[in-house]
C-alpha cells in the first residue's frame, strides 16, 4: 500500500514530469526520470521518518525521587505522584471504577518506607514493569535500602511483589481491599498514623488514635523479629 505523503506528492510529480518532456519527444528523458525518482526516495523517506515511533522515556529513579509522602496526591488511603510529571494520567487510572494501566512514571505508596514506581514499558513484564523499593527515612530525607522487582521483603519479611501478585489484572498489581490481594496485618488506623508522622514532612501532625495505633504497630513489628530469629536460631 502506497505511504500517504506519496500518493499526495504523485500528481505533482507526473505533471512535472509531463511538462518536462520534449515537444518533439514523447519520451522523458533520462535526466527527468531520475530527478523524479529521486522526489520519490525523498518522500518515501521523509514519511517514514515521521511515521517512527517516539523513543521511550527513561524513569529514572534516584533517592531524591522520593520526599515527604504528603506532598503528593492522596487516592482514599494511599498518595500517588508521576516521576515523568503525567500526574493527571496517573490520576485517571487511580480514580478509575474498573481499574486500568498505570502510565510510566507512576508512584504509589501507602507508607513512607515502601514505595512502587512503574518503569518504562518492557522493563520487567513479569511484575507489569513495576519496581519496588523499601526506604529508610529521617528528617534529612531518604536513603534506598533496597530496590528491585521479585526479591524486595517489607518490614514483616513479606516479599512485595508476591504480596501484589494476586491483584486482578484490571488492576495492575495495586492492592485494595476488593482487589484479590491477600489482606496485610496493618489496618487504616496504622498506615495514616505512618503518613502523618512521615519524618521528611517536618512536624508530625497527628490525629486521635495516632499514639495508640503507632505503638500496635511497633510491637507487630517486634513480634515478628522475634519470630522471626527463633525460626532461623532453632
Amino acid at each position: 500500500m502506497l505511504n500517504n505523503k506519496i500518493i499526495k506528492l504523485l500528481p505533482l510529480m507526473i505533471m512535472s514530469s509531463f511538462l518536462s518532456l520534449s515537444a518533439s519527444s514523447a519520451i522523458a528523458s533520462e535526466q527527468d526520470i531520475s530527478s523524479t525518482a529521486q522526489a520519490l526516495k525523498a518522500a518515501f523517506n521523509s514519511s517514514t521518518a515521521e511515521e517512527v515511533e517516539p523513543k521511550v522515556t527513561a524513569v529514572n529513579v534516584t533517592e531524591a525521587s522520593f520526599s515527604c509522602i504528603r506532598d503528593m496526591t492522596p487516592v482514599r488511603h494511599f498518595y500517588v505522584d508521576n516521576l515523568l510529571g503525567d500526574l493527571d494520567a496517573t490520576l485517571a487510572v487511580a480514580n478509575a471504577p474498573k481499574g486500568a494501566t498505570y502510565p510510566a512514571g507512576s508512584v504509589v505508596q501507602l507508607v513512607p518506607t515502601e514505595v512502587m514506581v512503574k518503569r518504562e514499558a518492557g522493563t520487567f513484564p513479569a511484575t507489569g514493569d513495576w519496581e519496588f523499593f523499601e526506604l529508610q527515612v529521617n528528617e534529612n530525607g531518604s536513603t534506598i535500602a533496597k530496590r528491585g522487582f521479585v526479591d524486595v521483603n517489607n518490614r514483616f519479611d513479606g516479599n512485595c511483589f508476591t504480596c501484589h501478585a494476586p491483584a486482578r489484572e484490571q488492576w495492575d498489581f495495586i492492592c485494595e481491599s476488593d482487589h484479590g490481594c491477600d489482606a496485610i496485618p496493618i489496618d487504616h488506623a496504622m498506615t495514616g498514623a505512618l503518613q502523618r508522622s512521615d519524618p521528611r514532612c517536618g512536624e508530625a501532625v497527628p490525629e486521635s488514635g495516632d499514639w495508640l495505633a503507632l505503638f500496635k504497630l511497633k510491637a507487630m513489628v517486634s513480634i515478628g523479629l522475634t519470630k522471626k530469629w527463633f525460626e532461623e536460631t532453632f
